[in-house]
């Protein structure tokens, strides 16, 4: 898919887009951008983490150093380090206590379309380490959310690279046209 960058100033997303049903939101971030520094990239990719019955969600365990992100308010960045080498990127959900977040899997880059599948590959693309966990995303300038008024279609699998929790149908595939000129 060919996409273009913005002309216009992207709309940033307010906290009560993100203080909703996990799931929704995970979904209604296809389609949406991500402004960091200076990269633009279109959400393709998705998976929801929520709740205390979710064995593969961080928060499944209870409140921890690491995941205090996932427990407080909806709209802030909760980024984690996998396997000691690969950060991934997270935006809190929901209401306080709730432990829930979407990871973002997929971004296609506005500027050259490249698509960056897999959140690690995204956040070494971009940079993203610890040091952008708990940022407030519907304030910062630097750092947030916006919307190209772009609606996906997607598909919905399990999630993908956990162990436990294969049952739910949690991760959120963009549905990419590859020939659009």
């Amino acid at each position: 898919m060919k996409l273009k960058s913005p002309l216009t100033p992207i709309k940033r997303l307010k906290r009560s887009f993100f203080n909703r049903d996990t799931l929704l939101v995970a979904q209604e971030l296809l389609g949406k951008v991500i402004v960091f520094n200076k990269h633009v990239g279109m959400i393709t990719e998705t998976e929801a983490y929520m709740g205390f019955d979710d064995p593969a969600s961080h928060g499944f365990k209870g409140l921890t150093p690491r995941t205090k992100i996932m427990y407080g308010p909806p709209g802030y960045s909760y980024v984690y380090l996998i396997y000691g080498i690969y950060h991934c990127l997270n935006f809190s959900t929901e209401k306080s206590g709730f432990p829930a977040a979407v990871l973002i899997r997929g971004l296609q880059l506005l500027d050259n379309n490249l698509h960056l599948d897999g959140p690690g590959k995204l956040c070494k693309y971009l940079n993203i380490t610890r040091e952008h966990s708990g940022i407030d995303i519907t304030q910062s300038d630097e750092f947030y959310v916006g919307c190209l008024k772009k609606t996906l279609n997607f598909t919905m699998t399990p999630r993908i690279g956990i162990k436990v929790g294969l049952d739910k149908q949690w991760r959120y595939v963009a549905e990419l046209e590859s020939n659009e000129t």
